[in-house]
């Protein structure tokens, strides 16, 4: 193989790396480098963790990312989160505040059944009032649904 064929190599396995770390879906080691990043430099991080329609539970497809802050934490032994969990406007604010108290509970119990710290954790929920996007369209109200890590 000449200097050519390896410098070739070398570009193109660096081309695919870089492509994998641009698309690595949430739950991966990726997704909790992007997380403390924003938790030390923002000192809050947004995650679009899934539950049933409704419900605090989390569904199967986000467990990947939850599994992903238990490592953060496990890897930042001296960080405290509070978990804070939000909706979209759809339906009656009060219900949307217990949903979203719900959801931030659940997480912190799932979180905390993996062998963190109950006391290094906070939920708490904010239903409808903290929108980041407009709730008039569908891709607004998505970003709405969410859950947010905020140092403490």
């Amino acid at each position: 193989m000449d200097a050519g064929d390896a410098s070739g190599q070398r570009r193109q396995l660096r081309h695919q790396r870089n492509g994998a770390r641009r698309h690595a879906p949430a739950g991966h080691h990726y997704e909790s480098r992007r997380v403390k990043k924003k938790l030390d430099t923002e000192g809050r991080a947004t995650l679009y963790i899934n539950f049933d329609t409704d419900q605090a539970h989390i569904k199967a497809e986000s467990e990947p990312a939850v599994a992903e802050i238990v490592k953060l934490l496990q890897a930042s032994p001296a960080l405290r989160l509070s978990v804070e969990g939000h909706t979209d406007n759809a339906g009656k604010p009060a219900h949307n505040q217990a949903l979203s108290e719900a959801r931030a509970r659940e997480v912190v119990r799932t979180i905390t059944t993996q062998g963190i710290a109950a006391d290094r954790l906070q939920a708490a929920g904010f239903g409808q009032s903290h929108p980041l996007a407009d709730n008039a369209t569908d891709e607004g109200r998505a970003k709405n649904r969410r859950v947010e890590l905020v140092k403490r």
